[in-house]
């Protein structure tokens, strides 16, 4: 059984049924009926692209698995049994991938969670083009994991018209996360932008006019777009820390429950993003196919990290391997093939094949992007 219908549930079903289809019955259970490819949200409200969804059924349904509609919300393992509202579900292997809840941060900042903000953004821009707002502060909150979207909003607002932008962070340097490659670029990048940047500070109140941040002085500002804060989601039987967050080993076992793994947003691992929730899917399905009987030596879960940062012109391709602490690489051609946002071994060219695009669908003219490119095309990010 797996619990959730987003990237980790995803590419764990597609794992199991690639790694073990003769050996397991798959059930997906997700409280909602589709799945959004939300990392081109941050595209949207500037026109670069649309947010696809996916009927869950039919996902499931092509990778030989039942959807079933329902919200986990406790377990007992002893007797093998996941509860959800609508009833009780038996299982041999339980994998959690119910995501995080992303939770305002910043008072007085209008939070930028995905897709259903995307009104908030266009508001903004509106009040770009008129010329009443001139100053926009873009922060990033302490807990919010996965800052790269906030790199993208400074740059594509911008991008956008006469407007100062201040972009706040409470990392040491740009993008740390991806290596000192990355870091250099992106400050050369944010430079040439005009946008400033206050680093290692965290962003507490937005009120008149002003950032409150700590440390130090406040920052100015017309508007304030803010990430969100993610916490896990609640889930009885389940040890979970003081945030939410599923403590697991390097295949996904949670730890202390005898036959429950967990993967994506849910565990504690600190990094929030799609690429990482389908690595650490990845490793537990071996893990639950080696258990299931499956000829196959389960390998640990190793992080790497791939980010396509939408920039307002031509985008940038970063890869860093974290487990071997490389400097890691930005480039403008594509780092990983297909070039998707989110990087999944299977669920990438599967959602290409549903969609009948197996080619790649940024359709940019790389010659005219490295110059000046004023709309990408995103489709599903390929």
């Amino acid at each position: 059984m797996i619990a959730g219908g987003g990237v980790a549930g995803l590419e764990a079903m597609l794992a199991l049924h690639e790694l073990a289809s003769e050996l397991v019955d798959i059930e997906l259970i997700a409280p909602e009926p589709r799945y959004f490819y939300k990392p081109v949200a941050v595209a949207e409200p500037f026109g670069l692209g649309d947010v696809r969804s996916f009927d869950l059924a039919e996902l499931a349904a092509s990778a030989g698995a039942q959807f079933t509609p329902g919200e986990l919300v406790a377990v007992d393992a002893r007797a093998h049994v996941a509860h959800t509202a609508w009833g009780a579900f038996d299982y041999d292997s339980l994998l959690l991938a119910c995501g995080g809840l992303p939770r305002a941060a910043v008072p007085g900042a209008l939070t930028f969670r995905g897709p259903a903000d995307t009104p908030l953004i266009e508001s903004l821009l509106r009040e770009l083009d008129a010329g009443d707002v001139t100053r926009v502060a873009v922060a990033a909150p302490l807990g919010a994991f996965w800052t790269l979207p906030a790199y993208e909003l400074a740059l594509m607002i911008a991008s956008s018209g006469n407007v100062e932008v201040v972009l706040v962070t409470p990392e040491d340097e740009p993008l740390m996360l991806f290596g000192t490659v990355a870091r250099e670029a992106v400050q050369r990048m944010l430079t040439q932008r005009g946008i400033a940047l206050r680093a290692g500070v965290c962003p507490v109140e937005f009120r008149d006019g002003e950032l409150q941040v700590t440390p130090g002085p406040p920052v100015a500002a017309d508007r304030v777009v803010a990430l969100p804060r993610l916490y896990g989601r609640s889930i009885d039987g389940v040890p979970q820390t003081k945030a939410g967050f599923v403590v697991v080993d390097d295949h996904g076992r949670v730890d202390g429950v005898q036959d429950v793994f967990a993967a994506g947003d849910l565990t504690s691992f600190p990094v929030k993003q799609g690429g990482i929730a389908a690595q650490q899917a990845d490793a537990a399905a071996e893990m639950i196919a080696a258990d299931a009987g499956a000829e196959l030596v389960p390998q640990p879960f190793r992080p790497v990290l791939r980010g396509l940062l939408l920039t307002g012109h031509a985008p940038r391709y970063l890869r860093r391997d974290v487990a071997r602490g490389t400097a890691g690489t930005v480039s403008v051609d594509p780092l990983w093939w297909p070039p998707a946002k989110i990087v999944g071994r299977r669920l990438t060219p599967f959602l290409a094949g549903v969609t009948q695009r197996p080619e790649h669908a940024i359709e940019i003219d790389v010659e005219l992007e490295r110059e000046t490119v004023s709309r990408l095309q995103v489709g599903l990010g390929f």
